[in-house]
C-alpha cells in the first residue's frame, strides 16, 4: 500500500491534518442536525436557518483566504494551530446562545476558522507528500470529513436519546470545544514541509517575498477565475444537500431522530468510500476526469433522491450513492489546487479559489430555503443541486490537467 512508503514525518502530518478535518466536519455538520429543534425552540424560519449556515460559510471563505496568506508568510504549521483553537472556541460558544441573532454571530466568527483550516492542512500535506501519491494522500485527509459527518450523526443521536431536546443541542455544541487538544499533537510533531523551509530560506537572501496579490497577475489571473469557477459548482451543489437534508428526511419524509439518523449514516458511510474512491481515481485517471465523473453521477442521483417518488426503502439503499459521489468529488480539489499554482503564492492561490468556491456556494442553502417557502423543500434542493454540477462540468472543461505535476514547477 502507497501509504507504507512514506515517512515517520509524512505519516505524523497525515495523521494531524486528517484530525483537524475530522474535527472541522463534526463543528460544521453538526449544526445541519440541530436545525429543526432550534426552529422550534426559538420560532426560526427556515430562511434564518439557512441565513446561519451561509453566514458559516461566507466568513469561512474569508478565513480560508486570510489563512492561506498567513499561512505563505508564517508557516503552515503556526497557522494550523491557530485555525484549529478558533472553530473550537466559537462552536462551544454558541451552546450559550439564545437566539437566532446571537447564533448567526458565533456560527460565522467559528466559519473563519473552519476554512482555515483545510486550507492550511491541505496544503502541508500536499507539499509533504511525493508527486505520485499526492492525490491518494490529500484525498485521504478529505475522508476524514465523512467520519466527522458520522461522529456527529451518532452523536446527536446518543446525546438526543439521553437529554431533553431544548438541553441536547446545548450539549452538542459544548463538544465542540474537544478538538483544541490537537493542538498539542500538532505542536509537539508536526514540522513545516522542506520545499517550504528552502523557498522561506530563498526569500529571505532574495529579499523577495512576492504578494498574495500576485494570484491576479496577469500570469495567473485565468487559472485563478476558472479554479474559483469549479469549486463554486463543488461546494454550492455540496452544501445546498447536507444543509437541508435532515430537515427533509424530518419535515417532509416525516422520519424520526433514531431513523434519520439510520439515513446519515447510510449517506455518510457511501461519502467515506468515495472520498478514498475519488483520492485514487484522481491519480488514476487525472484530476479534472474525475471531477466530471463524479458531477454527473451526482447531479442524478439528487434528482432522483429528491424530486422522483420513491419509497423510502429505495432511499436508503440510493443514500449510498449519493453520499459516495456528492463527497467523493472533492478527493482530489486539495492536491489539484496546490498544483496550479508556485510555492510563492500556493496558500494564498489555493486558499482563495477554494474558499472563493465557498462564498459563492454559500448562497445556495439560503437560496434552497428562501425557495423553499414556495415549493417543495426537496424539489429547492434538486434545481440547486444540478444548476451547480453543471457549472463544475463547464469549468473543468477550460482547464489543465495536472496529475503528477512537481510542487516546485510554476504554472505555464
Amino acid at each position: 500500500m502507497w501509504i507504507r512508503k512514506t515517512s515517520k514525518d509524512e505519516r505524523k502530518t497525515l495523521i494531524a491534518a486528517f484530525a483537524g478535518y475530522g474535527v472541522d466536519a463534526f463543528d460544521y455538520m453538526i449544526y445541519t442536525m440541530l436545525i429543526p429543534t432550534l426552529i422550534l425552540a426559538w420560532g426560526m424560519t427556515k430562511a434564518q436557518a439557512g441565513y446561519i449556515a451561509t453566514g458559516t460559510l461566507i466568513t469561512s471563505a474569508i478565513g480560508g483566504w486570510g489563512a492561506g496568506v498567513l499561512a505563505d508568510k508564517y508557516g503552515r504549521v503556526r497557522i494550523l494551530q491557530l485555525t484549529v483553537l478558533w472553530f473550537s472556541f466559537f462552536t462551544f460558544l454558541s451552546g450559550f446562545t439564545n437566539s437566532y441573532e446571537q447564533l448567526f454571530f458565533t456560527r460565522a466568527m467559528q466559519g473563519l476558522g473552519f476554512g482555515g483550516e483545510w486550507s492550511v492542512g491541505s496544503i502541508l500535506v500536499a507539499e509533504m507528500i511525493q508527486a505520485r501519491h499526492r492525490g491518494k494522500a490529500v484525498g485521504l485527509v478529505q475522508s476524514s470529513w465523512a467520519i466527522g459527518w458520522g461522529a456527529a450523526a451518532l452523536a446527536f443521536w446518543i446525546i438526543y436519546s439521553l437529554i431533553p431536546p431544548e438541553l441536547a443541542w446545548r450539549v452538542l455544541f459544548g463538544i465542540g470545544v474537544l478538538p483544541a487538544v490537537l493542538i498539542l499533537y500538532i505542536r509537539r510533531h508536526i514540522k513545516e514541509p522542506e520545499i517550504y523551509r528552502d523557498h522561506k530560506a530563498k526569500t529571505r537572501s532574495d529579499g523577495d517575498e512576492g504578494s498574495f496579490l500576485e494570484i491576479f497577475s496577469p500570469q495567473l489571473l485565468s487559472i485563478t477565475l476558472r479554479a474559483s469557477l469549479l469549486a463554486t459548482g463543488m461546494q454550492g451543489a455540496y452544501y445546498a444537500v447536507t444543509t437541508w437534508l435532515p430537515t427533509y428526511l424530518k419535515n417532509e419524509r416525516h422520519l424520526s431522530v433514531l431513523n434519520t439518523s439510520g439515513y446519515l449514516l447510510v449517506l455518510i458511510l457511501g461519502s467515506f468510500l468515495g472520498y478514498l474512491t475519488g483520492a485514487w481515481l484522481s491519480d488514476r485517471i487525472g484530476r479534472l476526469r474525475c471531477f466530471m465523473l463524479f458531477a454527473s453521477c451526482a447531479g442524478i442521483l439528487i434528482v432522483t433522491y429528491t424530486q422522483i417518488p420513491i419509497t423510502d426503502g429505495m432511499m436508503l439503499i440510493l443514500g449510498f450513492p449519493l453520499g459516495f459521489f456528492l463527497s467523493g468529488i472533492f478527493s482530489g480539489m486539495g492536491a489539484y489546487l496546490s498544483e496550479l499554482f508556485p510555492i510563492r503564492v500556493r496558500g494564498s492561490g489555493q486558499g482563495f479559489c477554494y474558499n472563493f468556491g465557498r462564498a459563492a456556494g454559500s448562497i445556495c442553502p439560503a437560496l434552497v430555503g428562501y425557495m423553499s417557502e414556495t415549493m417543495p423543500l426537496g424539489v429547492s434542493i434538486g434545481y440547486m443541486a444540478a444548476g451547480a454540477y453543471l457549472l463544475v462540468t463547464m469549468s473543468a472543461l477550460t482547464l489543465p490537467e495536472t496529475r503528477g505535476r512537481e510542487l516546485s514547477h510554476k504554472v505555464a
